[in-house]
């Protein structure tokens, strides 16, 4: 018995030890890339925040003096693993926008009927068309990032009504936190199809990486600046 326990039991504890040095050394490696995710999304979103305020103001006064209505257009938008979250951007329509849209709905412009989209959409006000075409709007998103609802890259998070009638499939684009800017982001935009944009998202979730992201956080300038795709 005891040859048997020196052959075959110590060899059993050895592989055992083994196994559980991998295991906490991989939880050690995701935990720590987790971390520096976060911290990077902190530092960054609350660095911006304070550059980007002159801006912030000068977009909400030209808000306000368009017709009055409020700033801030908030939604209520899917986040990671299904999570629910309040969703701010500068209101580029007009107030009753969400009224308006069951009329315009034949002439959705996006290949998918899940997602509206129109390149002249007249609800836009002069102020939103600008602020629009270099994603000044979604700025307020940075309070997102920093209360950790949102990164500064992941998929872009979608509305309740389009999650209800995704596929098994599309539903793997919430299983990263989601971002201020992603692939799709920077390959243009809204010209690209749902299936792509899903693709993509996935793409990155299996890929995901520090320079992956540092990657797509300068590819959002130039994709900002030139307005691809954006309406």
């Amino acid at each position: 018995m005891e040859e048997l326990y020196r052959r075959y039991g110590q060899g059993n504890i050895r592989r055992r030890l083994r196994y559980w040095r991998k295991k906490y050394a991989w939880i050690l490696v995701v935990g720590g890339a987790r971390a520096l995710k976060r911290l990077i999304d902190i530092v960054g979103a609350a660095v911006l925040l304070v550059v980007l305020s002159p801006l912030f103001l000068v977009v909400a006064v030209l808000i306000k003096l368009t017709d009055g209505g409020p700033v801030l257009f908030w939604q209520t938008r899917v986040g990671q693993w299904g999570r629910e979250f309040p969703f701010p951007k500068f209101r580029s329509m007009v107030v009753n926008a969400e009224e308006l849209k069951d009329k315009l709905l034949a002439h959705n412009e996006h290949q998918d009927a899940r997602i509206f989209k129109m390149k002249n959409d007249p609800r836009i006000t002069w102020i939103g068309r600008i602020i629009r075409k270099f994603s000044i709007d979604e700025l307020p998103q940075l309070w997102c990032v920093l209360k950790g609802d949102m990164s500064l890259v992941g998929p872009r998070p979608p509305v309740p009504r389009e999650v209800a009638e995704y596929t098994l499939a599309d539903r793997r684009r919430l299983d990263a936190k989601p971002g201020l800017t992603c692939i799709w982001q920077v390959s243009g935009r809204s010209d690209i199809p749902f299936d792509k944009q899903v693709e993509l998202d996935v793409q990155y979730i299996e890929s995901q990486s520090f320079w992956l992201d540092v990657k797509l956080l300068l590819k959002t300038i130039p994709a900002v600046l030139l307005g691809k795709g954006a309406y």
